[in-house]
C-alpha cells in the first residue's frame, strides 16, 4: 500500500541526524584518543624510572638503617631507634614468627619488588599491617637475626591503579562536559537557523538571526535575515497582486452575468453560459485560495469535532452526497477556522466528484475524527473517505500536485486541479501530517493529524 506524506521537521537524534551529536562524539572520541595516549606515555616513560626510585629509595633506607644499627654501640642502640622513629619515620621491630602479616600495599608492583629482593635477599618481605600497626613493613637480618623496618606510607606512596581509574574518570567528565559545551557553540547558530527555518515552514515569521560571531554566520545570519525580509515584502505584494485579480476578473464576469440575464437568450444557452460563468468563478477562487497565505498570528482554538459535523451538515444537504461521522466530542486544535473549513471542504467536493460510488449517482463520504497517540505525541486523526473506485496505486503520488486531475481513475468532471494542493498546502503551514491512500474495500482515503490546541 503507498501512501502520501508530508515531510516531518527534522529533529536533533543520534549520529546520523544530529550535528550536535556528531560533534560531540568525534570531540569525546579525541579526548579518549588523546588520555588513552598520554596514560601510555606514562607507562612507557614514567614507570621504569618511578618504579627504580622507589626501589632505590627502599634499598638505600634499609642499608643505612641495618649499617647504623650494626655499627653503633650496644648502649646507644636505644636512643637510636627512638631518633629513626621521631625524625625519620622508621621503626625497628624484631620479626616473630608469630607476627600477625597482611599482604603489601597496592603500590608494591612485582618489578618493585624484584628490584628490592635482587639487592636485599630473596626471603625479603614486605606487608602493609604488621601486628595491627598500619605502614610500609619490609624485613631484615643482622647476623641471622631477622627485623622488620617500618617506614611511613606517604613517603611511598605512589598513584594506584584505583587512584589513576579515579582521576582518569574524572578528566574524563570534565573533557565530555567541555565536549558538550563547544558542541552546544559551534552548533547554536545552525540550531537557529534550523528553528528559523522551520518557522518560516509553518508561516510564522521568525525574529532576526543576530548577525555576530565569526565571519561565516555572520554572512549567513545576514544573508538569511535579508531572505526573511524579501519573502514578506513578497508576501504584501502578492497580497496586493491577489485583491487586484479577485477585482479585474470578476468584475467583467458579473457584467457579462448581467448581460446573460438581459439577453434574448434561449434558457437552454442562458444555463449553458451560467454555468461556464459560475464554473470561472470557482476556478478563480481556487487560485486565490491557492495562494493565499496561512498566517500563524490568526490561529486561534477551534473545535474541530464541532467544524466537522457542521462540514458534513451541509455536505448532506447535496442530492448526491450521502455522509455519515464518527467523531468524538470537544477535540479542540489550534488553527485558522477558515482555512480548516476550506480543508474539509474542498476533501468533500473532490470525494464528490470523483469518489461515486459504483452503480450509482451519489458519493458516499465516510467522516471520522479521534484523539490517537502518534509519534509527535497526541494529536487529532481526522479521516475522509469515499466509496468510490480508488486510484491506481502508482497515480497517488500525483494526487497534492498543483493542476493535476486524474479524471482517468476517478471520472470525469471539470476543475482546476488546486483543490488537495490546497488541502496539502494549508496543512503544511498547520504543522500537520497528510496521508493520501486506498481504502480498504474501494475508494480513496485521506487522513490528516492536527496538533491539539494547549
Amino acid at each position: 500500500m503507498s501512501s502520501l506524506q508530508l515531510p516531518r521537521p527534522r529533529r536533533f537524534g543520534w549520529f546520523k541526524s544530529g550535528l550536535f551529536w556528531r560533534t560531540f562524539f568525534l570531540l569525546s572520541l579525541l579526548t579518549t584518543l588523546s588520555m588513552a595516549s598520554w596514560i601510555g606515555m606514562i607507562n612507557v616513560f614514567q614507570r621504569g624510572p618511578q618504579v627504580e626510585q622507589t626501589a632505590e629509595l627502599l634499598v638505600s633506607v634499609v642499608t643505612i638503617t641495618k649499617a647504623a644499627l650494626t655499627h653503633s654501640a650496644p648502649d646507644l642502640r636505644s636512643e637510636l631507634l627512638f631518633e629513626l622513629v621521631s625524625n625519620e619515620g622508621i621503626r625497628i621491630l624484631t620479626l616473630e614468627p608469630t607476627d600477625k602479616v597482611e599482604p603489601p600495599p597496592n603500590f608494591l608492583t612485582p618489578e618493585l619488588a624484584a628490584i628490592v629482593r635482587g639487592k636485599l635477599g630473596p626471603d625479603t618481605r614486605f606487608s602493609r599491617r604488621v601486628n595491627d600497626m598500619p605502614g610500609f613493613w619490609v624485613s631484615f637480618d643482622i647476623d641471622g637475626d631477622k627485623y622488620w623496618l617500618m617506614l611511613e606510607r606517604e613517603r611511598l606512596n605512589n598513584l594506584t591503579r584505583v587512584q589513576w581509574v579515579g582521576w582518569a574518570t574524572l578528566v574524563g567528565a570534565l573533557s565530555l562536559l567541555g565536549a558538550a559545551l563547544i558542541s552546544s557553540l559551534v552548533n547554536l547558530p545552525l540550531a537557529r537557523l534550523t528553528a528559523a527555518a522551520r518557522a518560516i515552514a509553518q508561516g510564522k515569521r521568525p525574529a532576526a538571526l543576530p548577525e555576530k560571531g565569526s565571519q561565516e554566520i555572520i554572512e549567513a545570519n545576514r544573508s538569511f535575515n535579508q531572505m526573511v525580509d524579501d519573502l514578506q515584502q513578497l508576501e504584501k505584494d502578492r497580497a496586493i497582486i491577489l485583491a487586484g485579480i479577485s477585482h479585474d476578473l470578476r468584475t467583467p464576469l458579473a457584467r457579462m452575468q448581467l448581460e446573460v440575464e438581459m439577453a434574448n437568450l434561449s434558457q437552454e444557452a442562458r444555463d449553458g453560459i451560467q454555468s461556464d460563468i459560475a464554473q470561472m468563478d470557482a476556478i478563480i477562487g481556487q487560485f486565490l485560495d491557492f495562494a493565499r497565505p496561512t498566517e500563524s498570528a490568526t490561529f486561534t482554538t477551534v473545535d474541530l469535532s464541532e467544524l466537522l459535523e457542521d462540514c458534513a451538515r451541509e455536505a448532506a444537504r447535496l442530492p448526491d452526497v450521502r455522509a455519515t461521522t464518527e467523531v468524538d466530542a470537544d477535540i479542540v486544535v489550534l488553527g485558522n477556522p477558515v482555512d480548516l473549513r476550506r480543508v474539509i471542504n474542498n476533501v468533500i467536493e473532490n470525494a464528490r466528484r470523483y469518489g461515486k460510488t459504483p452503480g450509482g449517482d451519489v458519493t458516499e463520504i465516510d467522516i471520522a475524527c479521534h484523539v490517537k497517540l502518534t509519534g509527535h505525541g497526541r494529536r487529532a486523526v481526522v479521516e475522509i473517505n469515499d466509496r468510490g473506485v480508488g486510484v491506481p496505486e502508482d497515480q497517488i503520488q500525483q494526487l497534492l500536485r498543483p493542476f493535476t486531475r486524474l479524471d482517468s481513475a476517478r471520472g470525469q468532471a471539470n476543475g482546476s486541479g488546486l483543490g488537495l494542493a490546497i488541502v496539502e498546502r494549508v496543512l503544511t503551514r498547520h504543522n500537520a501530517e497528510l496521508t493520501v491512500r486506498n481504502r480498504d474495500g474501494g475508494g480513496l482515503l485521506l487522513q490528516f493529524t492536527l496538533p491539539l490546541a494547549p
